[in-house]
């Protein structure tokens, strides 16, 4: 069973730049899919970007060419790297490990990090 602790988040200006990171315990971090979710005040939780545990990426559009998400499996993290940074981006964002499922979904992910708050000022 893997536990993920997020860090990184913080205050940002518009245009500017943060990076999350997610370290996992307890598992075999390697063989887990992996992706990173955002939820904002009165909104459902949203796929940012996920990571099979081969390498495959993929973002969701409105962070396409924007956010980079990588992992370390010697150092068992996660790193989401947000450049351009908007308002609309401000959100709790949360690590997620499955060992199946669609990436997309926030059903297919049975262990969550407690989330860390990213604000974007304008």
């Amino acid at each position: 069973q893997v536990q993920l602790v997020e860090s990184g988040g913080g205050f940002a200006q518009a245009g500017g730049s943060l990076r999350l990171s997610c370290a996992a315990s307890g598992g075999t971090f390697s063989t887990y899919h992996m992706a990173w979710f955002r939820q904002a005040p009165g909104k459902d939780r949203q796929f940012v970007s996920g990571m099979t545990s081969g390498g495959a990426t993929y973002y969701a559009n409105s962070v396409k060419g924007r956010f980079t998400m990588s992992r370390d499996n010697s150092k068992n993290t996660l790193y989401l790297q947000m450049n351009s940074l908007r308002p609309e981006d401000t959100a709790v964002y949360h690590c997620a490990a499955t060992r199946a499922g669609n990436l997309w979904s926030v059903n297919s992910f049975g262990y969550w990090g407690q989330g860390t708050q990213v604000t974007v000022a304008s």
